[in-house]
């Protein structure tokens, strides 16, 4: 079983991603795709007059801040948009792809946070109006049930609450949650840099192997979005999962060049 999570930033290649993974499934490959969708969530907000806004917490990681307003924009564009095509794309190369979200069949459950701090110009801020969540469980049994019907499950980052709030989760964790519940044998995260960078943006400083006594150190050194990937591959490791790929989602039949070595191994 490999999950393959595409990033939501521009520069991918999805019709190569899609591709490549018609090409595995016909050959037998267990395939789940987990997606973002950060650009098409912010090119939508900023047509709709409501811009994105991003959040650093004190410990360095960026996210969107998501109030309820900007919760159902982010639906809109990923659920409605990206998880579609993304489907559609996939169905059209002959794969039996199956799109839905963490709501579905409470696919993703979490806890949505009570409050979440931000750090401003140096100062601290408390919000308390963000709609997103730590995943706290997979409904693995629907995954399974999926998959044993030969389909490949395409899963946006939306999870829901013990409420039944839509919450919005970070795509790599949720990704590495998927992994770790399935025990799958890979995770892939494909991103629009060759993997992870010692000096980025400096692509000639690609890392091509960690072991998870590294991590803390790469979690350190990373920087922007690339802090919540290496974060996300050492919660799959944890969880159960063999090994995660921090790979290339720009260049031809990059699921299949990141299991032939390309990309940065963290086992």
């Amino acid at each position: 079983m490999i999950v393959v999570k595409l990033g939501g930033t521009e520069g991918l290649d999805f019709s190569a991603i899609c591709a490549d993974a018609a090409r595995l499934v016909a050959c037998g490959q267990k395939l789940i795709f987990v997606h973002g969708g950060s650009a098409e969530a912010n090119a939508l907000g900023d047509a709709l007059g409501k811009p994105p806004k991003f959040i650093t917490s004190p410990s360095g990681y960026t996210s969107r801040y998501t109030s309820r307003e900007t919760l159902e924009v982010f639906l809109m564009a990923v659920n409605g948009k990206v998880n579609s095509l993304l489907t559609e794309q996939l169905r059209s190369l002959g794969v039996n792809a199956f799109g839905l979200s963490g709501l579905d069949g409470g696919l993703m459950m979490a806890a949505r946070k009570d409050s979440i701090q931000s750090v401003e110009n140096g100062k601290r801020k408390i919000i308390r109006d963000d709609y997103t969540g730590k995943i706290d469980s997979v409904n693995t049994g629907l995954l399974n049930a999926l998959l044993d019907l030969d389909l490949l499950p395409v899963i946006a980052p939306v999870a829901v609450s013990t409420k039944g709030e839509a919450l919005n989760v970070d795509a790599d964790r949720a990704a590495a949650m998927l992994a770790a519940a399935l025990r799958a044998e890979t995770l892939i995260l494909l991103t629009a840099v060759p993997g992870l960078l010692a000096e980025f943006p400096d692509e000639s400083t690609l890392i091509q192997k960690l072991c998870r006594a590294q991590l803390p150190a790469a979690l350190e050194m990373a920087q922007g979005r690339m802090k919540k990937k290496v974060l996300g591959a050492q919660e799959a490791l944890e969880g159960g999962t063999a090994r995660v790929i921090i790979a290339d989602g720009r260049i031809p039949q990059p699921i299949t060049a990141a299991l032939g070595g390309a990309g940065t191994l963290i086992q």
